[in-house]
């Protein structure tokens, strides 16, 4: 692991961030109704490992392009995710922006909007090879995507 700016991390935190900002002007229906009924646990799951993800990507240089290799295809996969996560957002911004929309899977992948960044963030840490990512993604998937399948849920 070395520490230096990733702009690899940033790259990722600013695809992150863009539809969350937008998505702010842009709730489903009813979404602050079910908002309140998240297991506080999970919620404090999901808020730490948000700060360790944001910070870690950023300060690590192994996230960086790094040559041609076999570890490229971590960096490849990753970058796959993250561009069907901004699919997702482009989907749930043109529907009507129901419960159901917000919490929809895309390509079979369940409540798509939280696990595909996840995802994404996990294998990042992978093409790293930084365990101080993959604990951290470990730790926000545990809250952000049970929160999530929690709202999907209650909605079914």
């Amino acid at each position: 692991m070395h520490f230096g700016f990733s702009y690899m991390g940033l790259i990722f935190l600013i695809m992150l961030m863009v539809p969350n900002l937008l998505w702010t002007k842009n709730k489903p229906k009813d979404y602050d109704k079910y908002a309140v009924n998240e297991n506080k646990v999970l919620l404090m799951l999901e808020r730490i490992g948000e700060a360790s993800v944001s910070c870690l990507v950023l300060i690590f240089a192994d996230f960086n392009i790094q040559g041609i290799s076999i570890w490229g295809i971590w960096l490849a996969a990753a970058c796959i995710l993250m561009l069907l996560y901004e699919i997702y957002w482009i989907r749930y911004f043109r529907s009507s922006k129901m419960m159901r929309d917000f919490y929809s899977s895309l390509l079979g992948v369940p409540v798509a909007g939280a696990t595909l960044p996840v995802a994404a963030f996990f294998l990042l840490g992978i093409y790293g090879r930084n365990p101080l990512l993959i604990v951290a993604v470990i730790v926000l998937g545990i809250g952000h995507i049970g929160i999530h399948l929690g709202h999907r849920k209650e909605i079914v």
